[in-house]
C-alpha cells in the first residue's frame, strides 16, 4: 500500500439527478490516472481507466489486493466492448438485452489490448453495465471504460455507503463520490460464457434460476458450495481467499431455523464464560439472542434481499462494537441466499458449523 498519503476529495452527489460538476470532475481524473470511489447499485467501486496499465496497478496497491485477482470492466454502453471482447456470442446478446443496465457480470474472451492486469493474465475478461445513474454519469463523463472492484481494503467487507469508503481508503484515492447507500447490497452476479457452458462463478442479485429462464441451462461453480478446496488463480473476483470479513472471527451456523437458534445460544454461553465479548449476527424475524450476546440484525430471514442490502454493514457494525467472536445464522442457500450465504461462509475463512 501506499506509504504517501494524498488528500481524498469528498464529494457529496444527488445519487438520482447528478450533477454534471462531480462527474465531469471525477471522469477527468480517471483519464489522467486517478483513482474514484463511486456508488453503484450492487456495493462502491473503486474505478480507474481500463486502457491505463498504471492507474489499474494503483487500484492493486490502494486495496492491497492479490494480483492474480481479476477485476471488473465497467461500461456505459454496449459499444464500449468494441475493442474490450472477441465477439459476443446470442446468450451474451439475450442476457444484455434482459439484465443490462443491472447487477450482471458477463465473462467472454478478452482482446489483446485489455492489459494483462485487469485479466491477471487470463485470456478472458468480465464485463457489466452498472444501473447507478452516478456510475453511468461517471463512466460517461470519462469517455473510457472503467476497471472497479469494491472500493475497500481487501478482504474487508464490501462498502456500501461513502462512510464505509473513507474508513478504508482515505488518503490512499483521490475522490469519493457519495451517492447515497446501494441498493442490492452485494457484488453482482458473476456468470462465465467463455467455456463449454453458462457457469455463475460469484452468486449476486440476479440468481441462478433468473439466468435459466433466459439461457436453459446454467451451472453453479463448484468453488461457491461450502467446503471447496480449489487450485490456481480464480477466474473471477471474490472466487479466493478469505473475502468480505470482519476484524473478529466470524463463525457460521447453518441448518434448521430452531436448531441453529439452540446451537447459538450454547456456543454463546460457552464463549461468554471464557471472558470474550459475543456479536450475533441475527434477522429480524429470528428469535431475540440479547440475552446471550450483541445482537445486530442484517434484514429479514424470510427475505433474503433484505439480508443482502444490509450484510455488509452489519459486519462492519461488530468492527465498531469491538466483539471477540460473531456467531452468524444461516439463511436458505437458493436465490438471493445464495449469494448471502456465500459471503458470510468466505468472510468466515470456512468456519462452518452444521446442525
Amino acid at each position: 500500500m501506499r506509504e504517501n498519503r494524498i488528500n481524498t476529495k469528498y464529494i457529496k452527489v444527488n445519487p438520482e439527478f447528478p450533477e454534471a460538476g462531480p462527474l465531469e470532475e471525477g471522469g477527468r481524473v480517471l483519464r489522467r490516472g486517478g483513482l474514484v470511489a463511486f456508488p453503484t447499485e450492487t456495493v462502491y467501486g473503486l474505478g480507474a481507466n481500463v486502457l491505463d496499465g498504471r492507474a489499474v496497478a494503483k487500484i492493486f496497491e490502494a486495496k492491497g489486493r492479490p494480483p492474480d485477482n481479476p477485476l471488473i470492466v465497467h461500461v456505459a454502453g454496449r459499444e464500449a466492448l468494441d475493442g474490450l471482447v472477441k465477439g459476443i456470442p446470442r446468450a451474451a446478446e439475450e442476457l444484455m438485452d434482459a439484465f443490462w443496465p443491472g447487477p450482471l457480470t458477463i465473462i467472454l474472451q478478452a482482446c489483446e489490448k485489455v492489459p494483462s492486469r485487469v485479466t491477471a493474465g487470463l485470456d478472458t475478461v468480465a464485463v457489466r453495465m452498472p444501473s447507478h445513474p452516478v456510475a453511468l454519469g461517471l463512466i460517461r463523463a470519462a469517455g473510457v471504460p472503467v476497471a472497479a472492484p469494491s472500493a475497500n481494503t481487501s478482504g474487508r467487507p464490501s462498502p456500501t455507503n461513502a462512510r464505509h469508503v473513507l474508513n478504508d481508503l482515505d488518503g490512499r484515492i483521490d475522490i469519493v463520490l457519495d451517492g447515497g447507500p446501494a441498493g442490492v447490497g452485494v457484488e453482482s452476479t458473476v456468470l462465465d460464457l467463455a467455456g463449454p457452458e453458462p457457469l455463475v462463478l460469484r452468486p449476486g442479485g440476479i440468481t441462478p434460476e433468473e439466468l435459466k429462464k433466459i439461457l436453459g441451462a446454467v451451472g453453479v461453480d463448484p468453488a461457491v458450495r461450502p467446503g471447496f478446496k480449489g487450485e490456481g488463480g480464480p477466474r473471477s473476483p471474490g472466487m479466493k481467499y478469505t473475502h468480505y470479513a470482519p476484524r473478529a472471527r466470524l463463525l457460521v451456523v447453518e441448518g434448521g431455523e430452531e436448531a441453529v437458534a439452540a446451537k447459538i445460544v450454547d456456543l454463546a454461553g460457552k464463549y461468554r464464560a471464557e471472558g470474550r465479548r459475543v456479536g450475533i449476527l441475527s434477522y429480524r424475524d429470528s428469535m431475540d439472542f440479547s440475552p446471550v450476546g450483541e445482537v445486530v440484525p442484517a434484514g429479514c430471514r424470510a427475505n433474503p434481499e433484505t439480508v443482502a442490502a444490509e450484510l455488509y454493514a452489519a459486519l462492519r457494525r461488530f468492527d465498531e462494537m469491538g466483539v471477540d467472536l460473531i456467531l452468524a445464522e444461516g439463511v436458505e442457500d437458493r436465490g438471493v441466499g445464495m449469494a448471502v450465504m456465500d459471503r458470510l461462509r468466505k468472510a468466515a475463512g470456512g468456519r462452518i458449523i452444521y446442525v
